[in-house]
């Protein structure tokens, strides 16, 4: 196998929604799906083997983190990522490029999503360290971990993530802020550009040169923020560098991340318009959301796959979805609460109680967080299967609307 393929099964009527099927070396991922976060080659506080139990279909992980530790020579010896976390399905890995923006305009302040006035490309965290910093060629990065420094250039990029053995891995991006001013934009999109001409190439060389190992499908990631013209030329640009590599005889971009910061009112649009520029057979997956709402937006408008770090990070503080919305089950309400989790929703967690975790959480006990990220986990996996599901029976959005209704009423009654 040369690259991921996309194979379209059914059609969201009206809009650019649909399923299908993403066939890689280590397995098939039905569509639309959701993609749980192992940052460190781990799903933190749970088992590989509960992370499938619970239905997921493939696991991504952090090739920034991965390099400071424990290396990716080291989970290539192991077989790469797969063998290494012993997770047998399909894997992602992306390219270093969100740390790009975290460690640097992002370093310790919140990224506002209400970014009218305040844009400013220079703005940091008063008394904070900008630890990355870009030019044309790559960036220089401090490492969080013990203050040294290092470089990634796309091609570094490739070569980490091709040692790490991923299925699926990212072009090395600059990931913008909506606080970047419109000049900026302009200036880091074509930086991205450029760079995703060195990624090809390089994974390309490496492909030739690691033929021995499974061969891994390179996506491109389309940047642009908020603006519509960026956001549609950097598609049909990355689009026509696929289609030029391939002529040449190279891989080309075996699907498409949909990234950046986005405005949370405006995430439909600004997927529509990617999605609107790419072919239908490329995949797409949308990189960091999770909310059941964003998720049927995201749905609706084209995304295949998606992945987040918030179910389970709010489960380790000890908050819990439900199909009534969200709650935190450490709240006092809950200290006698001898109901399920979920009635609803059958997992491993279903077992025990509300109480019980509350228990766990307040006495600060390990096995708090582990069952409320099985939880959390399985509620997401289980709403966007049945959001697949539902495309196929074509009663989506009478699941859709149903399911907005009680999820968000919940929530706010939980309040």
């Amino acid at each position: 196998m040369t690259t991921s393929e996309f194979v379209r099964r059914a059609t969201l009527d009206g809009t650019a929604g649909r399923t299908g099927t993403i066939v890689t070396p280590h397995g098939e991922i039905a569509t639309p799906a959701f993609v749980p976060v192992g940052t460190k080659a781990t799903v933190k506080t749970v088992l590989p083997e509960s992370v499938a139990a619970l239905g997921a279909q493939a696991v991504l992980a952090n090739a920034y983190h991965l390099y400071l530790q424990p290396g990716p020579e080291i989970v290539d010896q192991a077989g790469g990522l797969g063998a290494f976390m012993n997770w047998p399905g399909p894997t992602y890995t992306d390219s270093g490029g969100f740390q790009v923006m975290s460690l640097g305009v992002g370093f310790k302040k919140v990224i506002s999503m209400d970014v009218e006035g305040k844009q400013d490309d220079t703005a940091i965290a008063e008394g904070k360290e900008r630890l990355a910093n870009v030019d044309d060629d790559g960036v220089t990065f401090k490492s969080h971990l013990d203050g040294s420094r290092h470089r990634f250039t796309p091609e570094v990029s490739m070569q980490i993530q091709h040692q790490l053995g991923a299925d699926i891995i990212f072009a090395f991006d600059e990931l913008t802020t909506l606080m970047n001013t419109r000049g900026y934009q302009e200036e880091s999109l074509e930086r991205t550009r450029q760079w995703a001409i060195r990624c090809l190439a390089e994974h390309n060389r490496l492909s030739t040169e690691r033929s021995h190992r499974p061969q891994q499908a390179l996506w491109g990631v389309v940047q642009g923020a908020q603006y519509e013209d960026l956001r549609r030329k950097a598609t049909r640009d990355l689009v026509e560098l696929s289609r030029i590599d391939r002529e040449n005889g190279g891989k080309g971009f075996g699907g498409y991340g949909i990234g950046g910061a986005l405005e949370k009112a405006n995430l439909g649009t600004i997927v529509g318009w990617v999605t609107d520029e790419l072919p239908d057979d490329a995949p797409r997956h949308l990189l960091g959301i999770s909310e059941p709402d964003d998720i049927f937006t995201a749905i609706e408008n084209g995304a295949d796959t998606f992945d987040c770090v918030s179910p389970t990070r709010v489960a380790r503080n000890g908050a819990i979805y439900s199909f009534d919305g969200r709650y935190n089950v450490t709240n006092a309400r809950y200290r006698s609460d001898f109901s399920p989790l979920d009635a609803e929703l059958d997992n491993y967690s279903t077992q025990y109680t509300r109480a019980y975790l509350h228990h766990l959480f307040k006495a600060k006990e390990g096995l708090g967080p582990t069952l409320a990220t099985l939880h959390n986990l399985s509620f997401t996996v289980t709403l966007v299967d049945r959001a697949r599901r539902a495309i196929e029976e074509g009663n989506y959005f009478e699941y859709r609307d149903a399911f907005l209704a009680r999820y968000y009423a919940g929530t706010a009654a939980a309040r």
